[in-house]
C-alpha cells in the first residue's frame, strides 16, 4: 500500500510539472473563414494586433506592423488621424489619462501617446513588456513578461521594478490595486499599488488576459483550456467557469453593461458574456474576420471592433 501511495504521488507530481512546462498560451492559428463576417471590414495595414477605443475623443488606437507603428483612427470612418512610429512590436493596448499605453515588447519600452496630439513619451522598462495599465492617480504599471516583474512608471520615469509573477501577461488597475494574469504559473494575483501581492488563485490550463466588467468582477480567458473564468476581486475568489472552446484570447470589457467580449481565435467568432450575479451568461455571437486576435468595445456595447490580424483588416460591428 505504501509503494502504491508513493507511485500515485510521483504520477501526480509529474503531471503538475509537465503542465507548468507548457509555457504561455498563444492564440490559435485561425482557419479560413466559413461565414461572412458580421458588420463591415476595412483594410488597415499589416498584422493589426492591439486595439482600444476612447469614448472621449471617439478614436481607435491600433498597433500594426511593417513598419511598426500606432495608428489613431476616427472610430466612425476609420480614417487615420495620426501615425506614431514604434521601435518594435506591440500586441496589447490600454487607454487612460487621455493617452494610449503601448508596451513595445521587442524594444523593452512603454510608449505613451496622448490622444490630443501632444508629444509622445517613451520609457525604458524591463524585458518584453506585454501589457500596461493606469491607476486613478496616474501611475502606470507594466507587466514585463520575460523578466517576471512589474514596473511602476510615474510621469514618464521608471520608479522601480519588482519581481513577483513568473510571467505576467494581462495587468489591470482597479482602485488602488492590480489584477495580474500570470501566463507562466497559470494564476491570477491581486497586488497593492505598492506592488505587494496580497492574493493568488489558480486560473486554468493556460490563461492569457483578463478584463474588468464592474462590481468587483474580473473575467479571464483560459486560452489553452478553452474556458472563461469569472473572479471576484475583493477578496479574490473564483465564481464561475464557462467552457467556450476554440482558444479564447482577445478581450474587451464593457463595465457599463457588465459584459466581456471575447474572440475565439480557433473559430473566427466573437462572443459576449454578461455577468448575472456571480454567473456568466452568453448574450451574443458574431462571425469575425480571420484571426480575430484583439477586440475593442464602446461603452454600452453598441459598437465593436475586431482586428483581422491575418488579412490586415478591422471589422466594425454595429449593434
Amino acid at each position: 500500500m505504501r509503494r502504491l501511495g508513493i507511485l500515485v504521488l510521483l504520477v501526480l507530481t509529474g503531471c503538475g510539472s509537465s503542465t507548468q512546462h507548457l509555457g504561455a498560451a498563444e492564440p490559435a492559428r485561425a482557419p479560413a473563414t466559413t461565414a461572412a463576417p458580421a458588420g463591415t471590414s476595412t483594410s488597415l495595414g499589416s498584422a493589426p494586433q492591439g486595439i482600444v477605443y476612447d469614448p472621449s475623443t471617439h478614436q481607435l488606437a491600433v498597433a500594426v506592423h511593417d513598419p511598426y507603428r500606432l495608428l489613431l483612427l476616427d472610430s466612425r470612418t476609420l480614417a487615420v488621424r495620426r501615425s506614431v512610429p514604434l521601435d518594435g512590436k506591440a500586441r496589447h493596448l490600454q487607454i487612460g489619462g487621455g493617452r494610449v499605453l503601448v508596451p513595445v515588447e521587442t524594444a523593452n519600452q512603454l510608449v505613451q501617446v496622448p490622444l490630443d496630439g501632444g508629444p509622445v513619451v517613451t520609457t525604458r522598462v524591463q524585458r518584453h513588456p506585454h501589457d500596461a495599465t493606469i491607476a486613478p492617480n496616474g501611475d502606470v504599471f507594466v507587466g514585463n513578461e520575460f523578466s517576471g516583474s512589474i514596473s511602476l512608471v510615474r510621469d514618464g520615469r521608471l520608479v522601480r521594478s519588482v519581481k513577483g509573477p513568473q510571467q505576467p501577461g494581462g495587468v489591470h488597475a482597479f482602485g488602488d490595486q492590480l489584477a495580474v494574469v500570470d501566463v507562466g504559473s497559470f494564476t491570477v494575483s491581486v497586488y497593492t499599488d505598492s506592488l505587494r501581492r496580497v492574493a493568488r488563485h489558480s486560473a486554468g490550463a493556460g490563461p492569457t488576459h483578463g478584463v474588468l466588467v464592474g462590481d468587483d468582477h474580473f473575467v479571464v480567458a483560459d486560452t489553452r483550456g478553452g474556458d472563461l473564468l469569472l473572479f471576484g476581486l475583493n477578496p479574490l475568489r473564483r465564481l464561475d467557469r464557462v467552457h467556450v472552446g476554440h482558444s479564447p484570447y482577445g478581450m474587451a470589457g464593457d463595465e457599463s453593461t457588465g459584459t466581456a467580449w471575447v474572440s475565439l481565435t480557433g473559430s473566427n467568432r466573437l462572443v459576449g458574456y454578461r455577468v448575472d450575479g456571480d454567473r456568466l451568461v452568453r448574450t451574443s455571437s458574431y462571425a469575425t474576420v480571420r484571426q480575430p486576435d484583439t477586440v475593442a468595445v464602446a461603452p454600452g456595447g453598441h459598437d465593436l471592433w475586431v482586428t483581422g490580424t491575418a488579412d490586415g483588416v478591422i471589422e466594425h460591428i454595429a449593434r
